[in-house]
């Protein structure tokens, strides 16, 4: 049985609630991920970004933002949510079967990341929605209206720093929707795992090579391709999992996940204090 933090016992499973799935990728092989998220119950389509003559000099970020511009044009749409995934995203087992993280008939909702990279909280609702930051598009949740609005943070990295110089646009979603008065929420813990291998770009432009989600619903449905299946895989992935871990616990302890001054000026501290120290010590099947 999969647990969760919601206390609204009604709440719609994440694959109930959702029109499309995308798997947005290039050259990937997508077959295990479509075939583990079909498995969960996601209607699940892939989106290939055909190279043009004019992306030669383009940067690898603003290709990314491109390939997601493919889903969000077309989830403006959709009569529900669209749940995107890039290639490299491994789901854990029965991730359909997991909440939504976000109150279904609430309307000013921007995005709900079901990865987290360097996510934070602001709030807590009674039934145990979390508003709240991330960055890294590796697996999220918007609505039709939300994907509208992405359109317009495509154009703006367009003009500004434009498509041949690096952009960390995924940082600044957060920002682009709280101007526009919606609110972005983030999961309990994380619907699955960013499999990729270190990004060279990042590091260049002094971001880390690599992120991986602190802590996990469950099981993961296949092993990440960060593994090298020819060394002790076993091995290999307990490490990475240990790291990611105590670097979620270090990020709670050090006050980064739930900040000094949000939990001073919260009217209901014990909540959010009970939902970041939950998610770390409490035990996933």
């Amino acid at each position: 049985m999969i647990q969760s933090n919601i206390k609204n016992s009604t709440a719609i499973s994440l694959a109930d609630s959702l029109e499309k799935t995308f798997i947005i990728a290039y050259k990937e092989n997508t077959d295990t991920l479509e075939s583990a998220l079909k498995k969960s119950g996601f209607d699940c389509e892939v989106l290939r970004q055909k190279h043009q003559p004019e992306y030669k000099d383009y940067s690898p970020s603003y290709l990314c933002l491109l390939n997601h511009r493919q889903a969000w044009e077309i989830a403006i749409n959709q009569s529900k949510p669209t749940l995107i995934v890039e290639a490299d995203f491994v789901p854990v087992v029965e991730m359909g079967k997991l909440p939504l993280p976000f109150n279904p008939i609430q309307e000013n909702v921007g995005i709900s990341w079901l990865y987290t990279c360097a996510p934070q909280i602001y709030s807590v609702s009674p039934e145990g929605y979390a508003e709240g930051f991330s960055t890294a598009m590796v697996a999220y949740i918007v609505t039709p209206a939300a994907a509208k609005c992405l359109l317009e943070l495509e154009a703006e990295i367009r003009e500004n720093p434009g498509p041949k110089a690096y952009s960390s646009w995924d940082s600044t979603i957060d920002k682009f929707w709280r101007q526009r008065k919606l609110e972005n929420y983030v999961p309990f813990r994380n619907y699955g795992e960013h499999g990729g291998k270190p990004n060279l770009e990042h590091y260049k432009n002094g971001l880390s090579k690599t992120h991986r989600a602190d802590v996990l619903y469950g099981k993961l449905a296949f092993m990440p391709l960060y593994i090298d299946a020819e060394k002790n895989y076993q091995l290999q992935f307990l490490l990475v999992r240990l790291k990611a871990r105590l670097k979620g616990i270090a990020r709670l302890a050090v006050g980064k996940y739930l900040r000094k001054p949000i939990l001073q000026n919260s009217s209901s501290p014990q909540r959010l204090l009970r939902f970041a120290i939950s998610r770390q010590f409490t035990f996933t099947p």
